[in-house]
């Protein structure tokens, strides 16, 4: 078993040394900038990251056919099977599937995974346009996509091109896919794909996507992440004269869900103020807007109380929480229907593998796989933190939904963590 694993290894420990941050510390400025001028006129990681980075694929409209061709011209260079996959009639959002057949393709194979696409960027909230990839003279990299999740795309490249470069050969075949709209869901990339006749074919035993940069000296991994839910409550009650109080109206009605759901969110909150929980460890209902009122030319009527009011909440559920008991307080105490309250819940994505086991991957012994993962870390000198769970969601879910382990590991240590934000580098 320890020989078959050599390929994820071999892979994570060029990953590591690989995992120029694209902070570097003020130290080396001054050598950065004597070479500035002369990596961007040669091939290299830097450059061809930054080329990558270069290819606007932020919402709405990411432009996934550039980004395609850019890694599959790469992907030829090394000699790398490819496939582009569609899984939309209007075949506008391309998954690109690289291979690299290992001796013995009986194995399970390794599958790197990490998307195409970006959130937006305000351009005049940036220090440098967000798709120009500029590179300061202490070596930072400012671009949308930086550390969400280009920087991994390029670094699982690099890595095989310094395996090939050795004439290394895996044992195991290593898959590579570059999936569509993760940032809003990934139901038409990698949900279609992990439940597709393509990606039973990969006969897929573990998993790499996306982790987080971390601002100290540890490597981060995750283990889990937290299913999203999009929660709205509604409330009827009888309209009438804003100066008139009345029992069940509404916005009372509203207000007193509010009221409960701020309660459960302090208490919530406050597990991760005394330090017993991490923030990802918790359930999160934050609210994200009000509806109500009746429009007038200059705002609303303010003597007439409304007839319907809503709320809607973003609610993050670690996979250690019960979502049946969370569904039974929304329905019993947050909007009962005795109070004329309605709601909806809207899962993001799977919360329970095919098993209705949680969607978490062992990290110890047991999981054959986390043995080699650590190995690889001290092998370069690094020290890993204790493993978390994800406060945000990735497409790893999905493959957590099949049974297979999957970790979360961006390899970027003593770099802010910037992703969504303006000046991500």
């Amino acid at each position: 078993m320890a020989n078959s694993h050599h390929s994820l290894s071999l892979l994570l420990l060029f990953l590591l040394f690989l995992s120029t941050p694209t902070h570097q510390h003020q130290s080396v400025a001054a050598e950065q900038q004597q070479q500035q001028q002369d990596e961007e006129e040669s091939d290299n990681p830097i450059t061809r990251f930054r080329n990558y980075l270069r290819i606007n694929t932020a919402h709405p409209n990411p432009d996934y056919s550039s980004a395609v061709s850019y890694l599959l011209s790469e992907a030829n260079l090394l000699g790398l099977h490819s496939q582009i996959l569609h899984f939309t009639p209007s075949k506008s959002k391309p998954l690109l599937l690289l291979s690299w057949p290992g001796s013995d393709p009986s194995l399970p194979s390794i599958l790197l995974n990490s998307h195409l696409d970006s959130v937006p960027a305000e351009p005049s909230k940036w220090a440098h346009p967000p798709f120009s990839a500029a590179k300061s003279p202490d070596g930072r990299i400012f671009a949308r996509g930086a550390q969400d999740d280009k920087c991994i795309g390029i670094q699982y490249l690099e890595a095989i091109r310094n395996l090939k470069s050795k004439n290394f050969w895996p044992i195991r075949t290593v898959h590579l896919s570059y999936v569509p709209d993760e940032e809003i869901g990934g139901f038409d990339g990698a949900a279609k794909f992990t439940a597709s006749e393509e990606f039973r074919t990969l006969n897929v035993g573990f998993l790499l996507d996306e982790g987080q940069a971390n601002p100290g000296e540890e490597f981060r991994v995750f283990y889990a992440d937290r299913c999203p839910w999009n929660l709205v409550i509604r409330a009827q009650g009888m309209p009438g004269h804003g100066s008139r109080m009345y029992d069940n109206s509404a916005m009372e009605n509203l207000m007193k869900s509010v009221e409960m759901i701020t309660r459960f969110r302090d208490s919530q909150f406050d597990i991760v103020k005394a330090g017993k929980a991490a923030n990802s460890e918790v359930v999160s209902v934050n609210p994200v807007y009000l509806k109500a009122g009746i429009p007038s030319p200059t705002g609303f009527v303010m003597n007439m109380q409304p007839s319907e009011a809503e709320a809607g909440f973003d609610v993050r559920l670690p996979p250690t929480a019960d979502p049946d008991i969370l569904r039974k307080k929304i329905s019993e105490e947050w909007a009962p229907a005795v109070r004329n309250m309605t709601y909806e819940v809207i899962e993001k994505g799977p919360s329970r593998d095919y098993l209705g086991r949680p969607l978490m991957t062992l990290t110890n012994d047991s999981n054959p796989w986390w043995p080699v993962f650590n190995k690889a870390i001290a092998a370069v000198g690094g020290k890993l933190a204790k493993p978390e769970i994800l406060p945000s969601t990735t497409d790893a879910r999905y493959i957590r939904q099949l049974g297979i382990p999957a970790l979360g590991f961006s390899p970027m240590t003593n770099t802010p963590i910037l992703l969504h934000d303006h000046n991500e580098v």
